[in-house]
């Protein structure tokens, strides 16, 4: 049995894009910052698959002599630097129309009608950090009932509830209202369903978070593995980021460990195909919230899971490293950063120390995947199977 074995490190940028100026992301680098906030970051295994051999990446002092990956990084073509964005492109889309944001709140309107179609008032309606907003109008949330609505930069609208006073399900029921609303003049990228709990007297976010994205404009590299008739097993928000489009089994994690077990499990498991996970702490838990320690911390918890995660794949499996854009948590703000993606390959069979250089798209995993796995090839991206294999 063969797989392809994906994992997206969420916002692990390598570097600005040539256009990061026009997204105010001029100087930013959310792995070399990171990296010089912790000078001393144990990254063995990272290291010898050729993370430090990266084009133009900060620290290529960590480069290794004898990388036993191939090693690149890869520039994004779709107009913005969300979550969406990135992992469609990766999977095959070009995006030309950046999804709508909403810099000041969503209109009145809109409001009045979510309003009204949940039978409750709200609070909040500005971007916000997701953390501070909870602890802003935590209170005021919990004495009267009124769910927490904020964006950000992206295009997203996300409702944060305790749990105590909006059960579970109901706060899912609250975003699917959401999504059906979010329509037209109105649009959105994602929903976001933000529980949390009192803990300790801290308010904390919970495992329960759940995204409402629109469907993919058209097929992806999942749908095309899957009409190939093998498995697309989705790890994470992943089969949430694509609305389940593609995806013939799913499993949702806790956090980025927790990923990491479901991810070793999958390659286990008696299929040819496509296991695609997201391991999104490194972005929500220590980007957003501009951690530069807490990030360097998970990287290193994530560079020690990697030997189990290389001893799992079997003869012909190969396994990916990527990201879906940056989060510098050392740049202003609290926001993705546009940047460059890093881009290792491991396998038994890959060769060792090949240079992918710089990829023209996130897409060309898209294409390497459907190529490796006998599918019908996506619509953008160039496969680098032959470079690799």
């Amino acid at each position: 049995m063969s797989k392809v074995v994906l994992i997206v490190t969420d916002s692990m940028g390598v570097g600005a894009l040539p256009d990061a100026a026009g997204y105010g992301d001029e100087g930013a680098n959310t792995l070399g910052h990171i990296l010089e906030e912790n000078k001393n970051l144990n990254i063995p295994n990272l290291k010898k698959l050729g993370i430090g051999n990266i084009e133009g990446v900060l620290w290529n002092d960590i480069a290794s002599a004898r990388p036993e990956g191939a090693f690149g990084k890869m520039a994004e073509i779709s107009k913005g630097k969300d979550t969406i964005t990135g992992h469609w492109e990766i999977a095959g889309i070009y995006t030309d129309t950046p999804f709508k944001t909403y810099p000041d709140g969503f209109p009145d309107k809109f409001i009045k009608d979510f309003e009204k179609a949940i039978g409750r008032e709200v609070l909040g309606n500005y971007p916000a950090s997701g953390t501070e907003i909870i602890e802003q109008l935590g209170p005021e949330h919990e004495a009267t009932g009124k769910p927490i609505v904020y964006t950000s930069a992206d295009s997203v609208f996300q409702i944060a509830a305790n749990t105590d006073v909006i059960p579970i399900e109901e706060l899912y029921d609250i975003c699917l209202k959401a999504r059906g609303l979010l329509i037209g003049d109105v649009a959105c990228g994602r929903v976001i369903a933000r529980p949390y709990v009192i803990k300790d007297g801290k308010r904390t976010r919970t495992s329960q978070r759940k995204d409402y994205a629109v469907s993919p404009t058209e097929d992806t590299v999942l749908d095309k593995v899957k009409a190939a008739g093998k498995t697309v097993y989705a790890v994470g928000k992943i089969s949430d980021i694509f609305n389940g489009k593609g995806v013939t089994e799913a499993v949702h994690t806790d956090n980025n460990m927790d990923g990491v077990d479901k991810t070793i499990e999958a390659i286990g498991m008696d299929f040819d195909g496509f296991v695609f996970t997201n391991l999104v702490d490194f972005d929500s838990q220590y980007g957003h919230r501009r951690d530069a320690k807490g990030y360097g911390k998970a990287i290193e918890e994530f560079d020690e899971r990697l030997p189990e995660i290389m001893e799992a794949l079997s003869d012909e499996d190969v396994l990916m490293i990527c990201a879906d854009h940056g989060n510098d948590p050392v740049h202003s703000g609290f926001d993705h950063t546009r940047e460059y993606v890093p881009l290792l390959v491991y396998g038994k069979k890959v060769k060792a120390g090949v240079n992918l250089g710089i990829r023209k798209t996130f897409a060309d995993i898209g294409a390497t995947v459907a190529d490796i796995l006998g599918a019908e090839p996506t619509k953008i991206g160039e496969s680098f199977k032959e470079v690799i294999l």
